[in-house]
């Protein structure tokens, strides 16, 4: 059976869709239809079952897939190691990141890394909370992955940054140019949600307060706060980073009792990663240190 089917059958049961997997291997949609039909006629298993609404794995289908990603994934890793083996600084590191991350750090971080490594390839993903990119890592589906909070499981992190979360509010709010926001102001002040997945950060920050948000907005975008903050909807909550190179006229202060996140970068397994994912890590790990000043060491 050739690898390519596996990979096939991987994106489109991602995708739900062969025309958007068509679209991301570069396949037309009857060539990967073919591949699918060919994959299940060898096996002698229904894998998708095809409707007006998308495509869906099978009972078959969802039981094979786990071992379907691992072939993938054993192809990649020796394609690689090969490339290494010959001492060729060339590769795809697969890269999971967070909003704030992907828009303050990673576009300098990549800059610097490509300048040195200009054979090194990235695919990256936009990972919508942590649980999602510690999903996608024990998958083998990204390389690495940045996050900010624990992970739940036996992943290898390294802490890059303590990122210290603000209380925001128009500049022209009474308590803007505050060090500190007053506790009984934070709750009583009308608030901007962040609609956060399965992260729950800013629902664990309140409660690190002891109090609970009069919550009057909910929305989906950390820009979309800021700017609802600069017309004075609200107050919000955000970490610093996201506040760098703002273009909003807002003001920032502490938390009553300052609280932080601690942003990572992890792996699947440190000792089972190529040398080009590796080589990223040490680049992220030397670039924060830069730029913030702090340097910490593996965590499991």
């Amino acid at each position: 059976m050739s690898i390519t089917k596996y990979q096939i059958l991987v994106t489109v049961a991602e995708c739900g869709s062969f025309t958007k997997a068509a679209e991301l291997l570069g396949f037309t949609q009857s060539g990967i239809s073919h591949a699918v039909t060919a994959l299940e006629s060898e096996l002698e298993l229904k894998l998708l079952s095809r409707s007006r609404g998308g495509v869906t794995l099978t009972a078959d289908g969802r039981t094979l897939l786990p071992r379907f990603r691992e072939m993938c994934e054993l192809q990649r890793r020796m394609e690689e190691e090969s490339r290494e083996l010959r001492g060729l600084d060339i590769g795809l590191v697969r890269i999971a990141a967070f909003a704030s991350i992907s828009l303050q750090w990673l576009p300098y971080i990549l800059s610097s890394f490509r300048a040195l490594y200009p054979g090194i390839e990235f695919e990256l993903l936009q990972s919508e909370d942590n649980t999602q990119t510690e999903q996608w890592l024990l998958q083998g589906r990204v390389d690495c992955g940045f996050m900010s909070m624990p992970a739940a499981s036996e992943v290898d992190t390294w802490l890059l940054h303590r990122d210290e979360w603000k209380v925001l509010t128009a500049t022209d709010h009474p308590f803007a140019g505050v060090a500190a926001f007053p506790l009984g102001a934070l709750q009583e002040e009308s608030f901007i949600q962040l609609n956060e997945g399965k992260d729950f950060e800013i629902e664990a920050v309140f409660e690190a307060q002891g109090i609970s948000p009069n919550t009057q907005f909910t929305v989906a975008q950390d820009q979309t706060i800021m700017a609802m903050v600069e017309q004075g909807l609200g107050i919000s909550i955000m970490p610093d980073l996201m506040l760098e190179r703002s273009p909003y006229r807002i003001a920032a202060a502490h938390l009553p009792t300052p609280l932080f996140r601690d942003l990572r970068i992890a792996v699947k397994d440190q000792s089972a990663c190529s040398r080009s994912t590796l080589r990223f890590v040490e680049h992220c790990q030397e670039w924060v240190a830069q730029h913030y000043g702090q340097g910490y060491p593996c965590l499991r």
